[in-house]
């Protein structure tokens, strides 16, 4: 087991806890926040899982895909921590990751 600290739009923290496996949105997603849409179930064809992740985190996660990097570009809110929490897997190297729902587009 691992653990995220999830920030919402209204600035609300919650601490999760996450499977080994499980994507970060999946964790999200169950937690109930209805921010997150993930339209798409986690199959990268959407950008509405959108996340920023905290900056001492951005170097442990796996690389981006040229899919997940084309789909950020339609964001008017990416920036360099900006990832799609449906492409983020939850590993041991990820427990106490932090990351803010981005705003819908």
């Amino acid at each position: 087991m691992a653990s995220i600290v999830v920030v919402g739009a209204s600035g609300e923290e919650k601490r999760l806890e996450a499977r080994i496996g499980q994507t970060v949105m999946e964790v999200i997603r169950d937690a109930g926040f209805d921010e997150l849409l993930a339209l798409c179930g986690g199959c990268c064809s959407c950008a509405t899982c959108h996340v920023h992740i905290e900056p001492g985190f951005v170097g442990t996660l796996a690389g981006m895909s040229e899919d997940e990097n084309d789909l950020l570009d339609s964001s008017s809110h990416r920036n360099a921590q900006s990832r799609l929490s449906c492409q983020l897997q939850i590993t041991d190297a990820l427990d106490g990751l932090r990351v803010t729902i981005a705003p819908e587009d």
